[in-house]
């Protein structure tokens, strides 16, 4: 085992587990660490890892969230048991459009929009929305401030911005954030709905990718086995410090610091990229 290798998966799950779930895009991010720092691994490999080390993340929403998302709790009466059920129907709903455009699309997203300039593109474009969309907010009040009060058919909504997440560099939680705050979520509404939105999503995407790179006749060996462990639990540790961050962040703070940073990093890498050619 290479020890240079361990520490630039270390490296990726820290870039991760930051980048989750900010709203600055992880799959973004990794593309663009990996011109600069390159996993010793095949190309399928660092595909496919790119996505499963996701997992790390989403076990940390379950950690800091299980007694919310836990239906069975003993300590919730029968109408909280209700609505633990109703969040996790209007989570699946909004996986729908996600879902299946992204399991249809993935060959095709893969080749044409894994490059810096999309993934500039996209950081620099949802940097100007989330500026707008914030300066826009200051003058109106949210008509949804507790998850309850989230219905099935906002949670669909939601769920149509998150498919312009599938194109790396808009992120995730960027996109669902920016879609709820537009239809009237409040910022703390709108980030704990995007993190039980990533359940499911990533759950399914790893699933894909693991098949996608068992039927191109990979195999894990012991070596593929650790790196993809250290990199998910890294991701799992620093995920659950982003996540106390953010939600400790917007309750006194706008999103405008994640916008400016965006054009920022997507300007630099736009400069990187044309003096490069």
């Amino acid at each position: 085992m290479d020890f240079y290798n361990i520490l630039k998966v270390i490296f990726l799950g820290i870039v991760e587990g930051i980048t989750e779930w900010l709203p600055i895009s992880s799959t973004g991010h990794l593309i663009l660490v990996d011109q600069f720092i390159k996993l010793d691994a095949s190309s399928d490999f660092k595909e496919m890892f790119n996505v499963v080390i996701q997992l790390g993340a989403i076990l940390a929403v379950v950690v800091l969230y299980f007694n919310k998302l836990n239906p069975f709790a003993r300590n919730k009466s029968g109408i909280e048991k209700r609505e633990t059920w109703s969040l996790w129907f209007k989570v699946v709903v909004a996986c729908i459009p996600a879902g299946v455009l992204g399991i249809l699309f993935d060959d095709f997203l893969e080749e044409h929009f894994h490059k810096f300039v999309p993934v500039a593109m996209m950081l620099i474009l949802y940097g100007v929305l989330f500026i707008i969309v914030e300066n826009r907010n200051k003058t109106m009040k949210p008509t949804t401030t507790t998850l309850n009060q989230l219905t099935y058919k906002t949670a669909f909504i939601i769920g149509l911005f998150q498919v312009l997440s599938l194109i790396p560099g808009t992120s995730r939680s960027g996109a669902t954030i920016i879609g709820a705050m537009i239809i009237g979520c409040s910022r703390y509404v709108a980030a704990e709905f995007t993190f039980f939105l990533g359940i499911p999503v990533m759950f399914g995407a790893s699933g894909v990718k693991i098949l996608k790179f068992l039927l191109k006749g990979n195999s894990f060996g012991s070596p593929e086995i650790i790196l993809l462990s250290i990199g998910t639990i890294v991701s799992f540790v620093v995920s659950i410090l982003a996540i106390k961050f953010l939600m400790g962040y917007i309750k006194k703070h706008d999103f405008k610091v994640f916008g400016w940073y965006r054009i920022i990093l997507g300007t630099i890498i736009l400069i990187y990229w044309l003096t490069t050619l």
